[in-house]
């Protein structure tokens, strides 16, 4: 028998997966160590861990991916941002991926687009990096599109985009305040300080909102993925965020002692005729109007000072003290006729109550060209009283709608535009003061400027003293929120003599701190949201002043 050879047959090699093929890059080399990624163009292959999920249409179209191996560069970050839709592959957190793209900076932010393989190759994890505000001098470039958490307390300082875009603004150190407001507010600083935190979406008056937090409330814990959009850094949380109410909503203004109680409130607006700049339905007018009447109630005040009145003569001023009335009582409170309004669209007004204020002669208003809403000026005596005071009602000149040059520019002072003009304002305030020799002058309402404005310095260098400045802690001397920065810009100055008899200023936080999807407007503002009551009444807070003036000999 014939042994026959055999020969083995070599086994077939195992089909390669799509993760047996490697990374090109690490993800810190995509990043570089500057601005934008020095790979600009080039495709490349990275590999991650899948930190924050935001792939539906609704949210950001993508994902985040960070490497798990850091580089030695602190420079460099080590987080990705993958253009990548859940039609094209669906990925979830902790996912260890694969993904191929195009390295690009879309409008400054690194990421990679368009991705053309997406490859789930196990599971990981990433520790989320601690991270402090402020930022150092490197900003938050280096930790672009990681996933970071937040130790120390955050205060909200903005809200004003809450309800349109899902954003608020959080900041270290306490909230954030006006350079131009006080000594020490800072503008870089107040840039290091500050966090933008968005709601993983590009969405519009978005269905689903983040929580309705007041200025002033404290996140802690906050966590979440950085990312970069509309030219701002802006952290997706990955899980919710924990506010805590540290700035309560209070019931009622501070009390101010003395025995006249005077106001200043700006009604953002308070138009009879819809459509114009105030409410543009009759629903959205009674809803105004409930806010407003809440708002009177609530400040209580013998006189109040009112900025913002549709210029229809008495039409609008009187639908308010009617509606006032009806709430405390017929003829609580009575409105004075401007003698001259003037031609803008809003004028200034004053309503007082009969039974505790009686008018010293007719009202007086400034014919001065120099106002675009003439002040309103009326002398009052206490009932039963013998020291006669005067209410000066203002509304300088805005900082809005600038001009294209001349002094009135916007100088880069940090005061905005039209400040002469309101210098000039300030100075005819004064020489109105001097020349009928008022008795007592109170200048009060929205002068448009901050506290260590011209404006004010004006008002101030020409004897006038701040009540505010006097009787108002600093944390909470504020009257008004603009671009996360808050700061007074509603004033009452009084001269030498009634400064001795000033008891008491507060400032009512029921509007300022409020996000403004709070208001009276139907449009995008969720119905079950509105109340009628104070709060968001009007984006200015009313201001509160208490006089002790001696009773009749």
């Amino acid at each position: 028998m014939v042994a026959m050879a055999l020969s083995a047959t070599p086994a077939a090699a195992a089909p390669a997966t799509p993760c047996d093929t490697p990374a090109t890059h690490r993800v810190a080399q995509v990043q570089g160590a500057g601005d934008a990624t020095p790979l600009a163009g080039q495709t490349v292959r990275v590999e991650g861990v899948v930190t924050g999920d935001f792939q539906r249409t609704d949210q950001l179209s993508g994902f985040f991916l960070q490497d798990t191996r850091p580089d030695a560069d602190p420079k460099t970050s080590e987080g990705l941002f993958a253009f990548a839709r859940e039609s094209f592959k669906d990925v979830k957190v902790g996912d260890r991926v694969l993904v191929t793209g195009r390295a690009i900076e879309f409008n400054g932010w690194t990421e990679l687009s368009p991705v053309t393989a997406v490859d789930v190759c196990g599971a990981g994890s990433v520790a989320a990096q601690s991270y402090t505000l402020p930022t150092d001098s490197g900003g938050l470039e280096p930790a672009e599109n990681m996933l970071l958490t937040f130790t120390q307390p955050l205060t909200v300082s903005d809200h004003y985009n809450l309800g349109r875009y899902g954003e608020v603004t959080l900041s270290s150190q306490g909230r954030l305040y006006q350079p131009t407001d006080r000594p020490g507010a800072d503008p870089a600083l107040n840039a290091r300080r500050s966090l933008l935190v968005d709601d993983g979406s590009n969405r519009e008056n978005p269905a689903t909102l983040p929580p309705i937090v007041r200025a002033g409330d404290v996140a802690t814990g906050l966590t979440g993925v950085l990312g970069y959009g509309f030219g701002k850094y802006r952290l997706q949380p990955t899980k919710p965020v924990d506010y805590k109410n540290l700035n309560p909503r209070l019931p009622r203004p501070l009390p101010v002692i003395g025995n006249v109680k005077v106001a200043s409130f700006n009604t953002l607006n308070w138009f009879t005729t819809l459509g114009s700049r105030g409410a543009t339905t009759a629903a959205e007018q009674q809803r105004q109007l409930a806010k407003l009447v809440a708002a009177l109630k609530g400040l209580n005040a013998d006189a109040v000072a009112l900025m913002e009145v549709e210029n229809n003569g008495q039409t609008a001023l009187q639908a308010l003290v009617d509606a006032v009335n009806a709430e405390v009582g017929a003829g609580t409170y009575a409105a004075l006729a401007h003698p001259y309004p003037g031609t803008d669209a809003i004028q200034v007004g004053l309503i007082y109550k009969p039974g505790k204020l009686t008018p010293v002669g007719e009202a007086k208003a400034s014919q001065d060209p120099v106002f675009s809403r003439p002040p309103l000026i009326q002398t009052f005596r206490r009932k039963s009283g013998s020291q006669p005071f005067t209410m000066v009602v203002n509304h300088l000149k805005s900082k809005g709608t600038c001009p294209s040059s001349g002094p009135d520019t916007d100088q880069g002072d940090g005061q905005g535009c039209w400040n002469p003009t309101r210098v000039a304002q300030a100075k005819a305030l004064l020489g109105i003061i001097e020349e009928q020799d008022l008795p007592n002058p109170i200048v009060l309402g929205d002068l448009n400027a901050y506290g260590e404005e011209d404006p004010i310095d004006t008002l101030e260098a020409g004897g006038l003293a701040s009540v505010t400045k006097k009787f108002v802690p600093a944390p909470q001397r504020y009257s008004y929120v603009f671009d996360g920065l808050a700061g007074e810009l509603d004033h009452a100055l009084v001269g030498k003599q009634l400064l001795k008899r000033v008891t008491g200023a507060t400032i009512w936080h029921i509007n300022a701190d409020e996000p403004r999807i709070l208001d009276y407007n139907t449009e995008y503002n969720p119905p079950g949201l509105y109340k009628p009551d104070a709060y968001r009444s009007s984006d200015h807070d009313p201001l509160v002043v208490g006089l002790s003036l001696p009773s009749a000999r």
